[in-house]
């Protein structure tokens, strides 16, 4: 009889996830993540290929975990209330995972699987088509990424120094939006 499993693929992704958030991207090793898990790092190879492999899972986490939390926020039926929405869930997500964030935008660093894309795109590309038409509907979502993901890694990087409020610039530039992606 084999012996019982004594960690989950779940348990080491969430480990992986857990140490990029706390130590970054760079400090995740699968040594770190069979500690985190009671496992001996060979034993590891049994649910994860390689680091990248590893980070490509993390990454997919995060890009699920984001589209989740984009579903929640739309449906109010008004295209506007479900752009200020969207991109107030993107925001505060990107907030809450600061250091695993940036790995659904980085394909360098492992990017995410073609399903954990797309499924992390179609709540964007839904409002986005509310705006600007099933034609426009692919540009008008990365028009609203692109600003979005702008936005927040200058904000977690701490790169507004010129005063002001930053909140107001947030409305200001998805107010803009608004207007923009209008049909």
């Amino acid at each position: 009889m084999p012996a019982p499993a004594r960690t989950s693929t779940a348990a080491v992704v969430a480990a992986g996830r857990a140490i990029v958030e706390t130590d970054g991207v760079e400090a995740l090793t699968m040594q770190r993540v069979a500690d985190a898990v009671g496992i001996r790092a060979p034993s590891l190879y049994k649910r994860v290929g390689s680091r990248s492999e590893l980070v490509r899972m993390v990454a997919d986490e995060v890009a699920l975990d984001l589209a989740q939390a984009l579903d929640r926020a739309t449906g109010s039926g008004d295209p506007e209330a479900d752009l200020r929405a969207v991109t107030t869930a993107f925001r505060s997500f990107a907030r809450r995972n600061p250091a695993s964030y940036p790995l659904v935008f980085e394909p360098g660093a492992g990017g995410v699987s073609p399903e954990a894309r797309d499924r992390a795109s179609a709540t964007v590309l839904e409002v986005a088509r509310a705006f600007a038409g099933e034609r426009d509907a692919l540009s008008a979502a990365r028009t609203v990424v692109a600003w979005a993901q702008g936005f927040v890694t200058m904000e977690l990087s701490g790169a507004f120094q010129l005063g002001g409020d930053v909140d107001e610039a947030w409305e200001y530039g998805v107010s803009g939006l608004a207007r923009a992606l209008r049909r």
